[in-house]
């Protein structure tokens, strides 16, 4: 398994020094030939984009969004929600460019978190989280796990109208159909939630391959015993493995520890 690891000191304006450690990975799985997942992991962005659609179809979808955010990172510039949206639009050019337009689509998940100052006076360490389709952003505080996106899916539309329930979901027939993404005939405007930066906080960022394997019960197991990323992303992706792998799996664990400048 390769696992990538880095770690980045941001000083806030609060007179603390942030530091961030994160660890990454992405595997094929058990069941598909290849991978058309593509994550982004550089300072201050975060992010995983799972792609779809016929032969080649879907890693050009997922290359395309990751890579146009990395020239967002490479630029220096601010990477904001503006920087974002501009991004995917570019890479949905791309993705015409490169592959055209097919019978089945060409299209990608993205979500993610950037980090950034907000508030009044541009003082509040925080993160921007966005998100398009139904890849997911956790983050566990405490003991606490919470799902801060909210699936753009079939099954979730049909849980928030409660025709469903969340454990009739998991068997659902529709429940790879996605009603938003990067590539297919909507502009690509994701949601977006704001999060201030907290001590000892612990994020994840996945595409559905880990979450179609595992519980939210099972992945806050696997965040609140992982002493580090590192560990956690590789208990979380070998978890996923032996319960069948069915689907591409990338996770990113980033870590949050503020300590007081002296």
């Amino acid at each position: 398994m390769d696992v990538r690891t880095d770690s980045y000191v941001v000083d806030v304006p609060t007179g603390q020094s942030l530091t961030l450690s994160w660890a990454s990975v992405t595997d094929t799985g058990r069941k598909r030939q290849v991978n058309q997942d593509a994550l982004i992991v550089d300072y201050p962005i975060f992010a995983v984009a799972d792609g779809m659609g016929g032969h080649e179809a879907g890693e050009v979808a997922s290359a395309a969004v990751i890579a146009r955010l990395a020239e967002r990172v490479a630029s220096g510039e601010t990477v904001d929600r503006e920087a974002v949206e501009n991004a995917l639009r570019a890479a949905v050019s791309d993705m015409l460019e490169q592959v055209g337009k097919s019978d089945l689509g060409t299209g990608t998940t993205v979500t993610g978190i950037v980090f950034g100052l907000s508030g009044e006076n541009n003082d509040v360490p925080s993160w921007t989280v966005f998100n398009i389709g139904d890849s997911r952003v956790y983050r566990l505080f405490g003991d606490e796990l919470v799902q801060v996106t909210l699936d753009h899916s079939v099954v979730q539309e049909l849980i928030s109208i409660g025709a469903i329930t969340p454990d009739e979901a998991e068997s659902h027939p529709h429940g790879n159909v996605i009603t938003r993404a990067v590539g297919f005939s909507d502009e690509p405007l994701p949601d977006y939630t704001d999060v201030p930066a907290q001590d000892k906080a612990r994020w994840l960022v996945c595409s559905d391959g880990l979450t179609k394997e595992l519980t939210d019960f099972g992945l806050r197991h696997f965040l609140l015993q992982a002493p580090t990323p590192e560990d956690a992303v590789r208990s979380l992706v070998d978890a996923a493995l032996e319960n069948g792998g069915r689907d591409n799996i990338s996770a990113i664990v980033l870590d949050e520890l503020l300590i007081a400048n002296s």
